[in-house]
């Protein structure tokens, strides 16, 4: 049955209500509008009947604290007024009121009324649960397909999206990029059940490191992300990024797996590498290939690769300057690297490479340097460079190689080649440089020496 709340201060009206509406309705009948208040904190009714000229408190003041209960915001009013002018119609429909009746009673308008109402009510309600079921299934379908099926984790997309949506609204974080060293050998030798196994639980720990409003998300295959909500502190970011390696790859050894796997973290942050997530996406693989050439099974801040470039970038060399520097001994047998700091390395690789081929090898130097009379910022500088790489990368073959020296300068290796070969590269690549880069504060220049392949030097 439903309840109706009465709220009158005369009692002949209280009693023709009852005498009206109590076959039909359960009715609740109050005296004054801070009763009806009262009983309306714990109490529940699905109409109220309210009186507007009432002693202490009149029924628009009731009206107000009733729309500020959250339990009854939505709750249907019809106002008993003895003033039926317009003005007070009005007002009736201002306060939020869905109808009013103007005293004395008529029984049969009464009925009708209420009746009306809460027919329209009970509709209104099955609308908006409706509408609410549709609106939470539509939001299970999107979050389904944002989400990855193995692990549970954000894709690409949703990160993204979400990301950048903090980043617009001035939140700070940090990017960090992980990936699992090794984890082929995993599904290798274990089975891919093995493999999805580890990545669940891999899934799983970087849930334990993570806090409220952080975004997890799997990129594919072992790479996930994580965006850190609210956090720059390098010593903070720091712990966090040693404790996850540190617990992954216990996980592992636990499993018994004879892989080697480990764990290795780029890091960026927000703003200070980028404020959208794609550049914090670039600058975070980028300390992560660092870690990768690195010896892997570490974390490396993006900032921290910039400051070694820059520091570099204080001076500019020439190419003695790298043949001493290349020349520093290596005895290890380590794979090729590009990083800069393990430079040598490759340089050795091509050293074994000459000493067994015979073959000539080329080495180029590029440099960034200001026109007279302009002076390019550091955003210039560096979307300069970003051209300069993307120019080298599609002028060279697979077999050569290249690596940024500094924050200015860019050098290359070509493999099976003399100089005139290098000249024609070195015109290809700043032409396709010239094509992208359209300003004229920046000129490009180049420096060619040949690798002797007898002796080892440049």
């Amino acid at each position: 049955m439903k309840t109706i709340l009465v709220v009158d201060d005369d009692n002949m009206n209280l009693a023709t209500t009852r005498e009206v509406l109590s076959d039909s309705y359960k009715v609740v009948l109050v005296k004054k509008g801070q009763q009806a208040l009262s009983y309306l904190e714990n109490g529940d009714c699905d109409i109220i009947l309210l009186d507007i000229n009432m002693p202490e408190m009149d029924g628009f003041e009731v009206m107000e604290k009733i729309r500020a209960m959250e339990r009854h915001v939505d709750t249907p009013v019809i106002f008993l007024t003895g003033d039926n002018d317009a003005e007070t119609e009005s007002r009736c429909f201002k306060a939020g009121a869905i109808d009013y009746i103007a005293k004395p009673f008529v029984p049969a308008v009464i009925l009708s009324r209420i009746g009306r109402i809460l027919e329209l009510e009970e509709l209104r309600r099955s609308l908006a649960d409706r509408l609410e079921q549709k609106i939470k299934e539509v939001s299970d379908i999107k979050s389904k397909t944002n989400r990855d099926v193995l692990t549970g984790l954000w894709n690409r997309e949703y990160t993204e999206e979400a990301v950048n949506t903090m980043l617009n609204g001035g939140i700070k974080g940090a990017v960090m990029m992980i990936d699992m060293d090794n984890f082929k050998l995993i599904n290798d030798n274990y089975g891919h059940i093995a493999g999805d196994k580890t990545l669940k639980m891999f899934a799983d720990t970087m849930r334990t490191y993570s806090s409220e409003g952080d975004v997890l998300c799997r990129i594919g295959g072992d790479e996930f992300v994580v965006f850190v909500k609210g956090v720059t502190s390098k010593a903070e970011l720091s712990n966090r990024a040693a404790d996850i390696i540190r617990d992954i790859c216990a996980k592992i050894k636990d499993c018994g797996y004879e892989t080697d796997t480990s764990v290795s973290i780029g890091i960026a942050k927000a703003p200070e590498d980028g404020a959208e997530f794609a550049k914090l996406y670039n600058a975070a693989d980028k300390a992560l290939y660092y870690v990768k050439q690195n010896g892997k099974n570490s974390y490396h801040f993006f900032s921290d690769k910039l400051a070694a470039e820059h520091d570099r970038g204080e001076k500019t060399v020439d190419l003695k300057y790298l043949k001493d520097l290349m020349n520093r001994a290596d005895s290890g047998k380590g794979a090729y690297l590009l990083d800069f700091e393990s430079f040598n390395h490759v340089y050795n690789f091509i050293r074994r490479f000459v000493e067994r081929s015979n073959r000539d090898v080329q080495t180029l130097l590029f440099t960034l340097s200001e026109n007279s009379n302009a002076t390019p910022d550091s955003t210039e500088t560096e979307a300069a460079m970003e051209m300069l790489e993307s120019s080298i990368y599609t002028s060279l073959r697979r077999s050569d190689i290249s690596t940024r020296y500094s924050s200015r300068q860019m050098i290359v290796i070509l493999m099976d080649a003399n100089s005139v070969n290098g000249d024609m590269v070195a015109e290809r690549i700043i032409s396709n440089f010239h094509k992208l880069y359209t300003g004229n504060k920046i000129r490009i220049d180049y420096g060619i020496a040949c690798l002797d392949s007898k002796s080892g030097t440049v």
